[in-house]
């Protein structure tokens, strides 16, 4: 394996890593600030619980997740300088102001929240919390302006054989990124909402099985209080139901909206980057159909073994232009196509090194986009459909008995993950042979595009690239390792772990923060061991 192919499985196994926190930290921000405006309006009790628990997995993802983003900046000088040098004078602007402008204000105000409890007006701590919130969704907005132009090239000219900015607003307005926005942000939410659908049911199932809630004859709950258990109460109850209805509502709302925006960036990569959509369909020759199911050998260079077993006519042309009779070219057309545009092989330049002459493979692995696509909408409805079964089990105030039941809507939590994950790595696949994809409508004198060939530091051997896999891979399992058992040990805990006072019988009232017995208040000492209990 060649240095190219080690660099693209370290950079894409980083970012996909990472990627699983960004969207959970998102989404999860939102709802946490939420909950906290519902309790500052309304006093309720249960909604300050719910704001500690979830804004403590709130605050352990946050850091699990700039712990791994940081390694995604180092890997831009160390794998891949000359990309970095082709792109410097474009990204430097919107990664510049994500990291000074909105990492600056998402991180400081979130450090005022933790410790502002008590110390903080009300209002004040809560707009803290917005603003830190707020920071997120515009820090995630100015990255998917950097990746958005890599997708789709826009404000620049060439000089000397790299784009310069010259038009900073066409950047920054580039509709590739305003269409992957909001569907990234729905996608976020939709995580969020399976998060607190998946956890809620195991706490309300545990109820259950410890016999502390009972159900009438007409299944209805029979809300009980625990004398052993600490903080099961009858507010504990209401945490965890109003969550699981939360949750469930937020995860069907948030499919709709990715569907509706996805539906809207699905026709904008017809246009932008066709091969692309032709290799997600298995579309070999032009025509309007959409494959359901498609085998063969998806690698072959010209689909000659890639065989439709289930097609929908008409679907294809919809999903490209709103009808139903506009033929769409296949892979076959395509590939002559970009062939002579951009050459059918790589350049003799000193860039490419032994590279330089191999043939351009301008189909992407079609097995990746393919089934990534329909793995993307696969998860991503089946979390919606679950969502929509929960709020139907849960109509008479609790979750069935059934262990098998909970543990699939546990594991129901990994589905929108799924679909984030998926959806991200056919965006990037697809790019392919590309980094940065040539824009069709770019009127430029000399066409802006990079092959990933010309991308990878020309420096770096394979033996350097594959210590640096190794390394990287060992400290991000540890890494997880870490944060899943974090997660487990305060989702298994409940609100207690998030609130150690209730284990004393404290009582929350509107303006208070719950920590009457000052132990685990910021600065205080406390008898817990409640790891984050600072933050508190």
């Amino acid at each position: 394996m060649e240095a190219l192919d080690i660099a693209r499985w370290q950079f894409g196994i980083t970012t996909v890593y990472h990627f699983l926190m960004v969207p959970l930290t998102i989404g999860l921000g939102l709802l946490v600030a939420l909950l906290q405006t519902q309790w500052h309006r309304t006093g309720k009790e249960e909604y300050l619980r719910m704001t500690k628990f979830w804004g403590k997995l709130f605050l352990i993802n946050f850091i699990m997740g700039v712990a791994t983003g940081l390694v995604q900046e180092f890997q831009f000088g160390m794998a891949w300088s000359e990309y970095s040098r082709f792109v410097g004078d474009v990204f430097g602007a919107p990664l510049a102001m994500e990291s000074l402008l909105a990492f600056f204000i998402e991180s400081t105000f979130l450090g005022l929240w933790i410790f502002g409890w008590k110390k903080l007006p009300a209002r004040i701590h809560l707009a803290c919390l917005w603003t830190a919130v707020l920071g997120s969704v515009v820090s995630a907005y100015f990255i998917l302006v950097a990746n958005s132009w890599m997708q789709h090239p826009v404000g620049v000219e060439m000089v000397n054989g790299r784009p310069r900015m010259v038009d900073a607003w066409a950047v920054f307005t580039n509709n590739t990124a305003l269409v992957a926005f909001p569907h990234t942000l729905t996608g976020a939410v939709a995580v969020a909402g399976g998060f607190l659908l998946g956890i809620s049911w195991y706490h309300l199932w545990r109820r259950r099985r410890d016999g502390i809630d009972t159900v009438d004859e007409q299944g209805r709950v029979l809300v009980g209080e625990s004398a052993t258990i600490p903080g099961r109460d009858k507010t504990d109850h209401a945490v965890w139901l109003r969550s699981l209805r939360i949750g469930a509502v937020v995860a069907m709302i948030a499919f709709a909206g990715t569907a509706i925006t996805g539906d809207m960036q699905g026709k904008l990569m017809f246009e932008q980057q066709p091969m692309k959509m032709a290799a997600a369909e298995a579309a070999c020759h032009d025509g309007t159909s959409f494959s359901v199911l498609s085998i063969g050998d998806p690698g072959s260079k010209n689909c000659s073994d890639v065989t439709a077993v289930i097609e929908i006519p008409g679907i294809l042309s919809f999903l490209a232009h709103n009808d139903f009779t506009t033929d769409i070219k296949g892979v076959n057309t395509l590939v002559p196509e970009y062939q002579q545009k951009y050459g059918k092989t790589l350049p003799d330049n000193p860039i490419y090194g032994d590279r330089a002459g191999q043939e351009i493979q301008y189909v992407p692995v079609m097995a990746v986009t393919y089934w990534g696509f329909r793995m993307m909408i696969g998860f991503g409805g089946l979390a919606a459909l679950a969502a929509l079964v929960a709020l139907v089990l849960v109509r008479k105030g609790t979750v069935p008995e059934s262990k098998w039941l909970m543990r699939l809507a546990v594991f129901g939590i990994l589905a929108p993950f799924g679909a984030n994950a998926a959806g991200w790595i056919f965006t990037e696949m697809g790019r392919q042979p590309f980094v940065v994809a040539p824009n069709p409508q770019f009127t430029g004198i000399d066409p802006v595009f990079m092959f990933t060939a010309a991308a990878v530091s020309p420096g770096v051997s394979a033996g350097e690239l594959i210590f640096s896999l190794v390394t990287l891979g060992s400290v991000y399992a540890v890494l997880l390792v870490v944060e899943v058992k974090l997660l487990f040990r305060y989702v298994r805990g409940g609100v207690v772990a998030a609130m150690p006072e209730l284990a004393h019988g404290a009582q929350c009232k509107k303006g208070d923060d719950g920590d009457n017995d000052g132990g685990a208040s910021g600065g205080g000492t406390g008898d817990t061991d409640d790891l984050l209990a600072f933050a508190y």
